[in-house]
């Protein structure tokens, strides 16, 4: 076994951070999440009527929690939950 090669291959692969959004796990490559991409994986399709979307997380960094709005970005951290939800103005 030759420990350069595999220390070499280790260092090219990606870490995958798994995180859950609407409860379905997800395996992502990045430290960072912005809105846009939590919401693709949550809504591939996004549902008629919605005007917009509350993006809610849990169990971030220093095991915060917050909301992330468009056009900004979190760092992500293994375990970490997302809830999003359409909203609908009336």
């Amino acid at each position: 076994m030759n420990t350069a090669i595999d220390k070499a291959d280790h260092e090219k692969s990606p870490k995958l951070i798994t995180i859950y959004v609407n409860t379905i796990a997800h395996e992502v490559e990045k430290a960072e999440i912005s809105f846009d991409d939590v919401l693709q994986l949550a809504f591939p399709s996004p549902p008629p009527g919605s005007d917009g979307f509350t993006v809610l997380y849990q169990r971030g960094h220093g095991n915060k929690d917050g909301s992330l709005v468009e056009g900004e970005t979190v760092k992500v951290k293994d375990g970490m939950i997302f809830d999003v939800t359409p909203t609908h103005l009336s």
